[in-house]
Parts: structure tokens; C-alpha cells; sequence
């Protein structure tokens, strides 16, 4: 394949992410036992106030810590006790401060792709915890230039293809996320490699849409395999 521009997400494409937001918010629900509803009733309401607070505050773990706190004072018939808020304010904290795990294939992947391609890392998230992860992550040297998104829909691809002068029969979105990686990138007239990921968060689903005419979707299992298709 000729040399190609590359945007790669990075939550749960390069490194893992949402699993460590699943074990926050079980300790989270956890702590909402006592009150009337069942675990399903409280992750759907959690569900539905993220969507919101997303929306308002953008991503990250201060968007979700403001998430939990209103779900708390919702479902819970006792008022919002400083100890609690404590624990709470720790379960979002916890997020921040995981290690990051590169997922299979990706620190094999990408110096041979940066080889190749021009890669530019386009994620969304709170802009300090996303530059900080990169950091930590050993992965930053692959990358030309660093795109932190407050939403990636297609009006932000068609905005990033004008301020970086891509060309978008030339430029591919990577990432695991239907809804933010691939459609978009599709509508905006990129090509896209949807790399399938075992828990990507529920918000972030949607069914795949078939390419444009002249347009390409990969489907792969791993960041690996498609890192090969663009090696070919």
C-alpha cells in the first residue's frame, strides 16, 4: 500500500480503558446496594446520565465523576455523605491512575506502520489525561501530531480533514468504536478499519454502515490484523 495518513484512536484501540471504567462502577453500584432497584435499573440510569454529561462536560474521568455523583443522589434515599463522596471521588481516581496495558499487536504494530504511513493519534477525552496516558503509554514517537476531540462525529472529521490538509481518499480512521471511529470517518470520506474489541462501552455502539462507493471498511479482530492490511 502506498503511504497513507493514519488516525488512530486510542482508548481501548491502543491501550485498555473501559475495562477500568467496568471496576469503578461496580465498586459504584456496589455502594448503591441498599437502595430499591436492581443492578440492571442503576447501570441503565448511570447509562443515561453519562450520555447527558458527556454531552454537556465532554469525556474523561471528571465528566464521569460528575456522573456518578448525580446518579448517586437519584437512586439514594439517604443524602450524599462526605465519606461517600470521598469513595466516590476515589473510584473515578482510580481510572486515572491505572497502568496503561497496551492491548495485543499494538507495540509491534505501530513503529512498522510509522514506517510506512504518517500516523496522527485522534482520540476524545479530558485533553491532560489523554496527553498524560500517551505519555506513559512509550508510544508518543509513532505520532505526527496529536488530535484530542471533544466529539468525534463527522463534522469533526470534516474539520480535521481541512485544518490538516488530508487527503481523504488517502486518509484511513482506525479504532473500536462504531459510532465515533468508523461511521463518521466513513461519512466524511475517509476510509476506516474497525478493529472489534471484547467490552466496548455501550454508548460507543452502533451498527457498522456499508462504505461509500470508493471507499474501504476493514473489519479486523485485532490491532494486529489490521495493521497488516495496510502494511500490504
Amino acid at each position: 500500500m502506498l503511504a497513507q495518513t493514519l488516525l488512530i484512536d486510542a482508548d481501548d484501540t491502543l491501550w485498555e480503558n473501559n475495562i477500568h471504567f467496568e471496576q469503578a462502577i461496580a465498586s459504584f453500584l456496589s455502594l448503591l446496594d441498599h437502595t430499591p432497584h436492581t443492578p440492571a435499573q442503576m447501570r441503565e440510569r448511570l447509562n443515561a446520565i453519562e450520555h447527558e454529561t458527556t454531552r454537556l462536560h465532554g469525556y474523561g474521568t471528571p465528566s464521569f465523576h460528575k456522573s456518578l455523583l448525580r446518579c448517586y443522589e437519584e437512586l439514594s434515599a439517604k443524602p450524599l455523605s462526605d465519606a461517600d463522596r470521598h469513595r466516590i471521588r476515589g473510584f473515578a481516581r482510580s481510572i486515572a491512575e491505572q497502568e496503561i496495558q497496551l492491548l495485543p499487536g499494538v507495540a509491534e504494530s505501530l513503529p512498522r506502520l510509522a514506517a510506512r504511513h504518517r500516523l496522527m493519534l485522534v482520540t476524545k477525552g479530558d485533553h491532560d489525561e489523554q496527553q498524560d496516558k500517551l505519555r506513559r503509554s512509550g508510544l508518543s514517537g509513532h505520532f505526527t501530531a496529536v488530535e484530542v476531540l471533544r466529539e468525534k462525529n463527522t463534522a469533526a472529521y470534516h474539520e480535521l480533514a481541512h485544518r490538516l490538509v488530508l487527503t481523504r481518499t488517502a486518509t484511513w480512521m482506525i479504532g473500536n468504536s462504531p459510532r465515533s471511529d468508523v461511521n463518521p470517518a466513513l461519512d466524511a470520506g475517509f476510509h476506516a478499519a474497525y478493529v472489534r474489541y471484547h467490552n466496548t462501552w455501550v454508548l460507543e455502539e452502533e451498527e457498522l454502515r456499508e462504505p461509500p462507493p470508493g471507499q474501504h471498511l476493514l473489519v479486523c479482530d485485532n490491532f494486529s490484523e489490521a495493521a497488516a492490511h495496510l502494511l500490504d
